[in-house]
């Protein structure tokens, strides 16, 4: 063939071969590390190879392939008990069969709003062995929300869990619907009814598999559907692999949405390693920890948050639980501070990794425990396949160490909008809408969001490097910032404060601002409030502050005569 080509197009020849062996060459070395090549049964392997070649790598086919090889190995743990492969194969079989009996195919999008439990799992598998589509609705939606979403993303059918009909009754008009997880009693089957009733024998494989759809946060406006088709190789895997030592048949505590982006991201790396999934309905940090306790993952997958909770529980609770089975704590999902991230490794080990990313471009930089220590703040470096660049507002490149425009491309960006509309890109690589910088080293510190910049008296500010200052105060539990209008500077910073422990003053936040950042980096007012509006990935909603009245703290109970004070 060599003899065939020019000099240049031999040299670019060898240069593809090169990288494509080199490639090659990572990902068996990433997946032997996590232990997904290793000796297995001849006949496991020839019958685990047929079904990747009919089922591909959809969620259909990894439950098929692990019912094949860990028949009898765990698949779920949630709180109705445990599931193992084998019966999670055979229910999702059971439950493809009863949906598409009930006229459920190919050509339909389903709409999925459910907590973390076996049934979300299920219905999402059924789906994929239909080959349907499948979007997933925020938990935190208000009822004209979730008929809009469906309304706009075309679903055709419904699945709920039961605590949720309230809200969905307008969405439910003219579409099938089915009840997931049953706590009240709901008018509706259930899924459970289903797969009793359903064949539990394989299907075929449908001609293409069903796309899925996320839902962006709208923590600045309405949220939009992100479409993506199901991965065609693991290299996706590989990518998160690569800086997240994740391994195979391990138990991870999926305590993250798994209809949001990053819970949905474990989920999927769930289905190549053949994860046990503990699931918990609802966080609470002590249930959480007590999980840890009792069914020993060595990994858990969190929002920021999340882990700030768990810091505030009191010292004599954690102490009662062991989480020494721990080895990776991988966040994602918004800003981790770095005082968060220290506090929480000096407390649990050095096992906290964190993800940056967005719905749109899946992922774009990790850091790993090292980072975190030696770069307080910073979201990592990108893993191998994945490229950063920043960009100025007149889309030239800018170096390290000053402000850009973060643009992402690797093996799984998304599709586009569902609405037809798509990010701003720049050759071949998707804007995150976040601005940042890079250090000397190559790692990402985010700065915010491209869109929240607050020009205040000429000057910009972004909100994130004030917030992730105040968060180090020690009488500051939570803080956000966002612009206000000024008659003079246009804008003023504001900052809304969670205290813990002894309240500070509006004056010494802003002195302790003062001393630390540029002048125009001081908030002009301070206002204390008992928490911050979030979402349920734990987002802050800044338009709620904004539309926010100043609220004065409310006043102490009074003391009952004759009680002793607390001593905590």
């Amino acid at each position: 063939m060599a003899d065939l080509l020019g000099k240049a197009d031999r040299l670019t020849y060898l240069e593809r071969v090169a990288t494509g062996v080199g490639r090659q060459v990572h990902n068996t070395r990433v997946l032997a590390r996590a232990g997904l090549i290793a000796p297995l049964r001849p006949d496991k392997v020839a019958r685990s190879i047929w079904l990747f070649r009919r089922w591909g790598a959809s969620a259909a086919g990894a439950i098929s392939i692990s019912a094949v090889r860990y028949p009898d190995e765990p698949a779920i743990i949630d709180e109705l008990g445990t599931l193992t492969y084998r019966q999670l194969h055979r229910r999702t079989n059971a439950l493809a069969h009863a949906l598409r009996a009930d006229g459920i195919d190919a050509r339909d999008n389903v709409a999925v709003m459910c907590r973390n439990h076996r049934y979300f799992i299920e219905a999402t598998v059924a789906l994929s062995k239909l080959g349907a589509s499948t979007l997933y609705l925020n938990t935190e939606f208000a009822g004209p929300q979730i008929a809009d979403v469906a309304n706009r993303e075309g679903a055709s059918a419904l699945i709920f869990d039961s605590e949720f009909e309230g809200l969905v009754s307008d969405a439910r008009r003219g579409r099938r619907s089915y009840i997931a997880w049953q706590e009240d009693q709901a008018s509706g089957p259930t899924l459970q009814q289903m797969i009793d009733r359903g064949d539990p024998g394989d299907l075929s494989p449908p001609s293409a598999s069903g796309r899925v759809v996320i839902l962006t946060s709208g923590t600045t406006g309405s949220p939009k559907g992100a479409a993506r088709s199901q991965p065609k190789n693991l290299d996706p895997a590989v990518s998160m692999l690569s800086r997240i030592p994740l391994r195979a048949r391990e138990k991870t505590l999926v305590s993250a949405p798994l209809f949001h982006s990053w819970g949905f991201a474990h989920f999927s790396l769930g289905l190549v390693l053949a994860t046990t999934y503990v699931l918990q309905r609802r966080f609470d940090p002590e249930m959480a920890l007590a999980a840890i306790t009792r069914h020993r993952p060595t990994a858990m997958a969190v929002v920021p948050v999340m882990l700030q909770r768990m810091q505030q529980l009191p010292d004599k609770v954690r102490r009662k639980h062991d989480t020494s089975s721990l080895r990776v704590v991988a966040v994602s999902g918004s800003a981790l501070p770095g005082e968060l991230a220290n506090a929480f490794m000096d407390q649990y080990g050095d096992v906290l990794y964190n993800l940056y990313g967005s719905t749109e471009v899946a992922w774009a930089t990790i850091a790993t425990p090292d980072d975190l220590r030696a770069a307080p703040g910073t979201a990592g470096r990108p893993p191998r396949g994945t490229v950063i660049r920043l960009f100025d507002e007149r889309n030239n490149e800018v170096p390290p160490g000053q402000t850009g425009r973060i643009f992402v491309s690797n093996e799984f960006l998304f599709e586009g909008y569902t609405d037809g509309g798509s990010k701003a890109s720049i050759e071949g690589l998707v804007a995150t809408g976040d601005v940042g910088q890079l250090d000397k080293a190559g790692r990402l510190f985010v700065e915010g969001r491209d869109d929240e910049m607050i020009v205040s008296g000429g000057e910009n500010v972004y909100p994130a490097e004030v917030e992730d200052l105040i968060s180090r105060h020690p009488g500051v539990a939570e803080v956000a910032v966002i612009g206000v209008r000024d008659p003079d500077f246009g804008q003023r910073l504001k900052a809304f404060v969670v205290p813990k422990g002894k309240k500070p003053s509006e004056e010494q936040i802003k002195a302790y601002v003062k001393s630390n950042l540029a002048r125009y980096k001081v908030p002009r007012d301070v206002e204390f409030v008992k928490e911050l509006p979030r979402n349920a990935t734990g987002k802050v909603i800044k338009r709620e502050l904004a539309q926010r009245q100043q609220q004065p703290d409310p006043e102490p109970p009074p003391q009952k005569r004759g009680a002793k004070r607390s001593r905590a």
